[in-house]
């Protein structure tokens, strides 16, 4: 993958998606609970009013079938990226798995992992290859 920002898909809207975590973690610190930052980050998201869903339950897709199962996206973003909220020490293997997963079950093209859990924010992009 090239790594020139200009070809990253969908850098404006990760930017500001980015940027509003940036406030959250800024106001909040860390040390909440996922739920605090699901709260906080949803007033953030409104004030900038940027479309999002929260808790958004997205079907996947099997062999062209849907699953009885849902997943559940802490956000959905602008229709096509994946907002995934964490409160751990740090962004590990299982979680980038996790994400990986739901981007190829979707079809969605980007998701994104934000850890509040660090000292300092983090977060990480994915983008589905399929």
């Amino acid at each position: 993958m090239n790594s020139n920002i200009s070809e990253l898909i969908y850098k404006d809207e990760v930017y500001c998606i980015v940027g509003a975590a940036m406030n959250v973690s800024s106001e909040l610190g860390s040390g909440f609970l996922e739920a605090v930052y699901q709260e906080a980050l949803e007033m953030e998201f409104a004030d900038c009013n940027m479309p999002f869903e929260p808790q958004k339950r997205i079907r996947i897709s099997y062999k062209n079938r849907m699953l009885k199962r849902e997943y559940i996206a802490d956000f959905l973003c602008y229709d096509k990226i994946i907002v995934e909220i964490k409160a751990i020490k740090s962004i590990t293997g299982i979680e980038e798995s996790q994400l990986l997963n739901y981007l190829k079950a979707t079809k969605l093209p980007l998701g994104l992992i934000i850890n509040f859990g660090h000292p300092k924010m983090e977060w990480k992009r994915y983008a589905n290859t399929k």
